[in-house]
C-alpha cells in the first residue's frame, strides 16, 4: 500500500500541475495521500517533514532565486539584453538567424540573466529575423530552448544557473565542478543542436516552406495564468513580472551590456578558487552557524557575491537608462517569490516521500541499477525531474533522498564529488524538457506555436542532445575520472 500511495501521490502532482494547478497547493496534498496510505500521521508529515525540508531549500538557495531574478529584470529593463541580442544578429544577419539567436540566448543566460527573461527578448527579435530570412517561426523555440536553457544551464563550468548551484551543499563542489567534461559535454550539445537545426532549415527551404504566422506573443504569454502555474516550478523567474518596470528606449553599448555578465563569471571563479579558499572559515563549525562547512556552502557565496557584484556594475554602467529604477527592483525581487516556493514545494513532497518506509524499495532499486552510481545517480535525476517536470525540483529531490549514499558510494569507488556534481546536473536537465515542462510551455507561447508545430525539434536540441552529452560524460568520466 505504501509504494501504491507514492505512485498515487506522485501522480496527481504530476496530473493536475500539467493541467495549470499551482504547486504550492498541489506538492501538499500529494504528499499526504502518499502519507496517508503508509499508514503515517499526516499532520507531522506535512509541518514537520514537508515544511521542514522546504523551509530548508529556501534557507539555503533562495538568496540565489532573489539575486538572479533582480539581475535579469536590471539587465532587460537597461537596454542590455536587448543590446547584446541587436549586436549578434547584426553580426551574424539573417542567412545565420538561428546561429545568432542561440549565440545571443547563450551568452545572456551563461552571464546570469533568467531563462525567462532572455525567452520574453529573444522571441520577438528571433521572429524578426526569422521573418527577414523566411526561416519558419516553428524552429525558433528550439533555437531559443538550445541557447537559453541547455549547455549554459547545466554544462558550461561556472554557470550561477540554479541548477549548477543546488549539487554544491551535497558533494562540497564549487559551481566550476569537472569544468573539462563540462567543456566537452557543452560542446556536443551546442554541436548536435546546431546541426539539427541546420538540417531541418534545410529541409525546410527544399519544400517551399517558410516563415508561416506565429498564433500568440510574449505579451500574451505573460498574462497567461496556466503558463505562469507551470512555468514559476521550473525556472528562477515569475513571467508575470516580465513586464513590470519601465524598459529603457536606448540601448547600452555592446561592451556596457556585456560588462555585467564578464564580472559575473569573473566574481564567481575568483571566490571559488582564491579568495573563500584562503579564508579562515573554522567558525562554521560552531552551533550558532549551523554546524556547517565552507565545502558545503561556499559554492553558494560564490555565486551571491558575483550577482551582488554584477548588480552594482549594472546600475552604475546604466543608472542613466534605469527610468523606474524603484518598479523594476520591485518586479525583479518579486519575480523570485513564487519560483523559490514553487521548487521548495516540489522538495517537501520528495522529503515526505523519501521518509515514508515504502521508499526504501524505490532505493534500493535504484541503487541496485546496473552500470554504477554514476549511472544510478543520472537515471535518478532524470526520472524525478521529468515526472515534476522542473530540473531543479527533480534534483533536489533525488539528492535531498540519495545524496549521502552517493556519497558515500563516490567514496567507495573512488570517484571525484565534482564528477558526480556535473553528471547529476546534467541529468536532470534532460528529461525535465518534457511536453509539461514550465520553460517548454512558455517557450512556446512566447514564439507563437504549438506542441504539434515545434516539440520534436526541442526534443533533439535539449533531449536527445543532452543524453548524447550525459552518455559522454559518464563514459569518460569513469575511464580517466574527473578534470
Amino acid at each position: 500500500m505504501g509504494l501504491l500511495g507514492i505512485l498515487l501521490g506522485l501522480g496527481l502532482l504530476v496530473w493536475l500541475a500539467f493541467r495549470g494547478w499551482s504547486v504550492l497547493g498541489l506538492a501538499p496534498i500529494a504528499a499526504l495521500v502518499a502519507a496517508a496510505f503508509a499508514g503515517d500521521p499526516l499532520l507531522a508529515n506535512w509541518t514537520q517533514t514537508f515544511m521542514g525540508a522546504a523551509a530548508g531549500f529556501i534557507a539555503q538557495f533562495f538568496p540565489l532565486f532573489l539575486l538572479g531574478a533582480l539581475f535579469g529584470k536590471l539587465m532587460d529593463d537597461s537596454g542590455s539584453v536587448t543590446a547584446i541580442a541587436h549586436f549578434m544578429t547584426e553580426r551574424l544577419g539573417p542567412h545565420r538567424a538561428i546561429l545568432a539567436v542561440v549565440l545571443a540566448g547563450a551568452l545572456v543566460t551563461y552571464g546570469g540573466v533568467s531563462v525567462f527573461v532572455a525567452m520574453f527578448v529573444l522571441a520577438p527579435m528571433g521572429q524578426a529575423l526569422f521573418r527577414a530570412a523566411d526561416v519558419p517561426n516553428r524552429l525558433l523555440p528550439a533555437a531559443v530552448m538550445l541557447g537559453t536553457a541547455t549547455f549554459t544551464m547545466s554544462a558550461l563550468p561556472g554557470t550561477p544557473a540554479i541548477q549548477n548551484a543546488i549539487p554544491m551543499p551535497f558533494f562540497g563542489t564549487t559551481p566550476f565542478a569537472a569544468p573539462g567534461l563540462g567543456f566537452m559535454a557543452a560542446a556536443i550539445m551546442l554541436g548536435f543542436g546546431l546541426w539539427w537545426l541546420t538540417r531541418a532549415e534545410s529541409a525546410a527551404r527544399r519544400a517551399g516552406e517558410g516563415f508561416a504566422t506565429a498564433i500568440g506573443s510574449a505579451s500574451r504569454a505573460a498574462h497567461d495564468p496556466v503558463v505562469r502555474e507551470r512555468a514559476t516550478a521550473s525556472h528562477e523567474f515569475d513571467p508575470a513580472e516580465v513586464e513590470h518596470g519601465a524598459r529603457s528606449a536606448q540601448l547600452p553599448g555592446f561592451g556596457v551590456a556585456l560588462l555585467p555578465l564578464v564580472v559575473v563569471i569573473t566574481v564567481n571563479l575568483t571566490m571559488s578558487l582564491l579568495v573563500l579558499p584562503r579564508l579562515d572559515t573554522s567558525y562554521l563549525a560552531e552551533l550558532r552557524w549551523g554546524e556547517t562547512s565552507l565545502a558545503s556552502v561556499g559554492g553558494v557565496w560564490s555565486v551571491i557575491v558575483a550577482l551582488a557584484a554584477a548588480i552594482v556594475v549594472l546600475y552604475l554602467c546604466n543608472r542613466g537608462r534605469l527610468l523606474a529604477l524603484r518598479e523594476t527592483v520591485d518586479a525583479g525581487l518579486n519575480a523570485s517569490a513564487l519560483p523559490v516556493l514553487s521548487v521548495a514545494s516540489l522538495v517537501g513532497f520528495g522529503a515526505v516521500v523519501a521518509s515514508l518506509p515504502a521508499f526504501a524499495a524505490v532505493r534500493d532499486w535504484v541503487l541496485g541499477i546496473e552500470g554504477g552510481p554514476l549511472v544510478g545517480l543520472a537515471l535518478a535525476t532524470n526520472v524525478l525531474s521529468a515526472l515534476t517536470g522542473s530540473a531543479s525540483g527533480g534534483l533536489t529531490i533525488a539528492l535531498g533522498a540519495l545524496g549521502e549514499t552517493y556519497m558515500q558510494l563516490a567514496a567507495t569507488h573512488g570517484i571525484d564529488p565534482a564528477l558526480m556534481h556535473r553528471v547529476a546536473v546534467i541529468g536532470a536537465a534532460t528529461l525535465d524538457s518534457l511536453p509539461h515542462n514550465g520553460a517548454v510551455v512558455t517557450l512556446l507561447a512566447v514564439c507563437g506555436a504549438t506542441h504539434r508545430q515545434s516539440y520534436l525539434d526541442i526534443v533533439m536540441v535539449a533531449i536527445v542532445g543532452a543524453l548524447l552529452a550525459l552518455a559522454a560524460v559518464i563514459a569518460v568520466g569513469s575511464t580517466v575520472g574527473s578534470f
